[in-house]
């Protein structure tokens, strides 16, 4: 699956990167036909310490979904965030199931 990761005002890194493509492939075993995804890492300028934003997008024929989680970590967020996706994923191949 093709990734897209955008960080959004601040530079990321390599292992970031290798982790969100790693858990996004993941989602392949729920949904085999996602054509791509976008993950948006945001940094919230607040005192709080759950100020790290992830936004993933996932592409499927005929529909999008779009999860938005914040968290103490990238890595937290995006593990919450995938979660969400799997649930989601798995529910659509469940209608499309009982619609054939």
């Amino acid at each position: 699956m093709k990734v897209n990761v955008h960080a959004v005002n601040f530079n990321i890194d390599r292992k970031l990167v290798d982790f969100v493509q790693e858990r996004l492939d993941k989602l392949e075993k729920y949904y085999d036909r996602v054509v791509s995804s976008d993950v948006f890492l945001k940094v919230q300028n607040t005192s709080d310490k759950e100020n790290k934003i992830v936004e993933i997008k996932i592409n499927v024929p005929g529909d999008e979904f779009m999860v938005k989680k914040q968290s103490k970590s990238f890595e937290e967020a995006v593990d919450l965030s995938v979660d969400s996706l799997e649930r989601l994923l798995m529910k659509r191949k469940e209608k499309i199931r009982a619609h054939s």
